[in-house]
């Protein structure tokens, strides 16, 4: 690997040290149907956002409002001495990515086969904050 690359690998790497994330992966919602509630809280902070998971009928927000508050955990394990109020957290990044499909056969007439894909998707929360102590 040449010196420049190396060093740009370490710096990528600190950075991600410093940033709260948490991930979703093969959750057996269809990317689609994700990214409609993952819409709704995108720039959101992170208590109106678990505001709108919690209430939204859409089945995605479970798994989604779950995925939120593993990324407050997180947050906290890297910051024990801040506070969670004072941090003023927003949903500064969140991605929802295609995952495996699952591929079946379903009978239909005249003795055709009609392909069943059963998709998933992975999904990322990256958090912010306001006051410059984690960006």
């Amino acid at each position: 690997m040449g010196v420049r690359k190396k060093e740009r690998a370490e710096q990528i790497k600190e950075a991600k040290k410093s940033l709260a994330f948490a991930k979703l992966n093969n959750c057996p919602t269809s990317p689609r149907k994700m990214r409609i509630v993952a819409d709704l809280v995108r720039g959101k902070k992170v208590e109106h956002a678990l505001a709108i998971l919690k209430f939204n009928s859409k089945d995605a927000s479970r798994s989604l409002e779950k995925l939120v508050l593993s990324a407050i955990a997180n947050w906290q394990a890297k910051n024990e001495d801040a506070s969670l109020e004072d941090a003023d957290l927003f949903i500064k990044e969140i991605r929802v990515d295609g995952g495996a499909m699952l591929k079946r056969l379903r009978p239909a007439p005249q003795g055709r086969a009609h392909r069943i894909r059963k998709r998933s998707n992975h999904v990322t929360v990256v958090l912010g904050s306001n006051n410059n102590t984690q960006s």
